[in-house]
């Protein structure tokens, strides 16, 4: 039996079996008394809203999760591969355009198949718990405009990648690497300023205590705030969120007017040196090196992988190309992606810890970030005792009980700020 395709198999069954033990766990591990810390801000019955809330959406991921696989089994069991390649090879075009076609093909048609349950999720379990804002139009405004950036910027990179690897011999990985670099740092600069309000409003804050406040605390951490944002993400959910963009003196600092409206200034100034804790630990520059690492050692386990017929064979191709190739190297790419997603979120759990006591003993207060944080899970209605296993494969932030127990061990001193 062909190796590729044992390895593909065994992979992708692999990984759907640990989501379903890690989904499975972390619905056991569920417990009905509220959280000694959250006593004061959950009530009875609206933290049984959140386990409910954490049960359909765990339930609603392993659903789209085994359709996936069943979908993906299907395809490749009845040769739509190769029919497709053929498909797109028989209108006449050159290799680049072909491949684009091939890859856009497949990228729609992944497209279409998970927009019902988009759609599911948005305007029935989103909506179920009082968090949906987005209208209909909304929803497929932004649909056609994902569909656009996507087909936009991932032409850009493939057609780049399809050129390299068409032309450049032995050294196309490094090629095609750093094309992949600079576009990832083009993409950095130019994405708070033309990509991110194609989706959001983006209006600056206006004078007054909140931004006095946070102005006066990036001033005392010798922070370049250029300004600051509040962003309309309440016509889309009630859900609340913050982070900053930008480098060297341009930084800005975006805050969704759900989390302006639901919290007090203090709280909103920790949240904020939250986010400039990430700057300052040099999270944002590590993550970056990482990222385009990553890319080199993709790029060059690609050049070796392209050359083997079996992988082709594994798929019941008629003939090889880069572009198809692309695709069944992501495929079997999956337990190596599984292992450094584990070290990735790893690290991004550890950066938030850093960036919680950064928070802390710049502000001097670690109670006010407790309490932002406190009021962010019970508005959102998160899982507060999500089992490890699940921690350590989907969670990019550790457990709210967990960044509170860190907290309140930050010595801090006092600070005057606002309340």
């Amino acid at each position: 039996m062909n190796i590729y395709a044992v390895i593909i198999v065994v992979a992708l069954l692999g990984e759907y079996a640990l989501s379903v033990l890690s989904s499975t766990l972390s619905l056991r591990s569920l417990n009905p008394t509220v959280p000694p810390d959250f006593a004061d801000v959950f009530d009875a019955d609206r933290y049984a809203r959140s386990q409910e809330y954490t049960r359909s959406q765990t339930r609603f991921g392993l659903v789209l999760s085994s359709v996936s696989l069943i979908v993906i089994l299907t395809v490749w069991q009845v040769g739509a591969f190769d029919w497709l390649d053929q498909t797109v090879r028989g209108l006449g075009y050159g290799p680049i355009r072909t491949g684009l076609l091939y890859l856009g093909s497949i990228g729609l048609g992944s497209l279409l198949l998970t927009l019902p349950f988009r759609i599911y999720r948005t305007f029935v379990i989103e909506a179920r718990y009082g968090f949906n804002r987005t209208t209909p139009w909304t929803f497929v405004a932004d649909f056609l405009k994902g569909i656009i950036l996507a087909s936009v910027l991932g032409g850009i990179i493939m057609t780049g990648v399809l050129f390299f690897f068409q032309w450049a011999g032995p050294s196309a990985w490094l090629w095609s690497w750093i094309a992949a670099t600079l576009f990832v740092l083009v993409v950095q600069f130019v994405a708070p300023t033309w990509l991110m309000p194609l989706f959001n409003r983006f209006t600056p804050l206006q004078e007054g205590p909140l931004r006095e406040s946070i102005m006066s605390y990036a001033q005392s951490v010798a922070f370049p705030l250029r300004d600051i944002f509040v962003i309309d993400g309440s016509k889309r959910s009630s859900k609340a969120n913050a982070f900053f963009t930008g480098f060297g003196g341009n930084k800005r600092i975006g805050l969704f007017d759900t989390l302006v409206g639901n919290h007090s200034v203090s709280e909103l100034v920790a949240i904020v040196a939250h986010e400039v804790g990430h700057d300052k630990r040099g999270h944002i520059l590590k993550s970056m090196v990482l990222q385009i690492g990553y890319l080199g050692g993709l790029f060059f386990v690609l050049s070796l992988v392209l050359e083997r017929r079996e992988l082709f064979e594994a798929f019941s191709m008629t003939e090889t190309s880069v572009y198809a190739g692309l695709v069944f190297f992501g495929l079997l790419f999956t337990p190596v992606e599984l292992a450094l997603s584990l070290y990735v979120n790893a690290v991004s759990r550890k950066n938030e810890f850093e960036a919680d006591a950064f928070a802390a003993k710049t502000t001097g207060h670690a109670e006010h970030l407790v309490t932002a944080l406190k009021k962010l899970s019970v508005d959102s209605l998160s899982n507060l005792t999500p089992h490890p296993l699940d921690v350590c494969l989907h969670h990019s932030h550790p457990p709210v009980l967990q960044r509170i127990t860190a907290l309140r061990l930050v010595p801090t001193e006092d600070h005057d700020l606002p309340t």
